[in-house]
């Protein structure tokens, strides 16, 4: 069998890490990458024998590529520390890594949503690549909602990892304000810009694609409460985009103060050292 190496990348973890390292003692190392976790993180990710490194943390795409680039093996698990993996996706990938037939596998992903699993739509079966050869992709460097570039073939795997992603409210909008943050800071790098229109829209529009188009009616309340978070946080990214186009063009009108004042300033020194000049003829 081709060794793995498992990455994780953590942040007071300890909530998720007794779930999720048990399913990883099959492979041959884990990595973990810390950015300065206060909790029992380090503690517990040390009793699963894992290898532990540091780094203050500039990003997602950037954090989980330096996890993978310490690792020893070329084939590569990297997950997040609240994805737990099926006792049979364990099978099902040991198994194809006898005699890997792809570069990358997409694995199904369950959301995990305040306990209740989502059953329907996109967030009940959702493909994401996991485990793939290094040699063949890596990481892009966005700060958030980072994939693996890859170059070569990929495979559908049938079993999935439940991702445990949000136990509380109070835990969502400690990520809802650092993620939508992150998205509008990208969004704003791109030049994107969002309409007064799109912002007074962006909770029903997003309500409604997330709750009946995506069928999130049918995960019951838990389905209703994500779909209205969700709107709302397109709402707080929206209005964060507009902040940072204001932002800049404060600055600018700022920059255009100071030049002109400059400008004026070097003018009037230059006009009176011209008074001041004794008259040669």
């Amino acid at each position: 069998m081709e060794p793995v190496s498992a990455v994780i990348i953590t942040l007071n973890e300890e909530h998720n890490l007794l779930s999720s390292l048990p399913k990883l003692s099959w492979c041959d190392e884990i990595i973990i990458v810390d950015s300065g976790s206060s909790d029992s993180t380090l503690d517990i990710c040390k009793s699963f024998g894992c290898k532990i490194f540091h780094r203050q943390f500039d990003g997602y795409g950037t954090q989980k590529q330096y996890a993978v680039s310490i690792a020893r093996n070329d084939w590569v698990l990297c997950l997040d520390a609240d994805e737990v993996m099926s006792d049979a996706l364990v099978d099902e990938i040991r198994k194809e890594m006898q005699a890997p037939l792809a570069e990358g596998y997409l694995i199904p992903m369950t959301f995990v949503f305040l306990g209740k699993k989502f059953h329907y739509g996109k967030e009940g079966w959702r493909y994401f690549m996991r485990l793939y050869n290094k040699k063949s992709g890596s990481f892009n460097d966005n700060k958030v909602h980072e994939k693996i570039e890859l170059n070569g073939s990929t495979r559908k795997l049938c079993n999935n990892i439940y991702h445990y992603s949000y136990h509380s409210l109070n835990q969502y909008f400690d990520k809802f304000n650092r993620y939508s943050t992150y998205g509008a800071e990208m969004a704003f790098q791109r030049g994107k810009r969002k309409s007064l229109f799109a912002v007074v829209t962006a909770i029903p529009f997003n309500f409604l694609k997330y709750y009946f188009i995506e069928l999130n009616f049918l995960n019951g309340l838990s389905g209703f409460y994500w779909s209205v978070l969700n709107a709302f946080y397109h709402f707080a990214k929206y209005i964060k985009i507009r902040e940072l186009h204001q932002q800049q063009r404060e600055v600018q009108k700022n920059e255009i103060k100071f030049n002109s004042r400059f400008i004026g300033s070097v003018e009037k020194i230059s006009s009176a050292e011209k008074s001041c000049m004794p008259d040669l003829k």
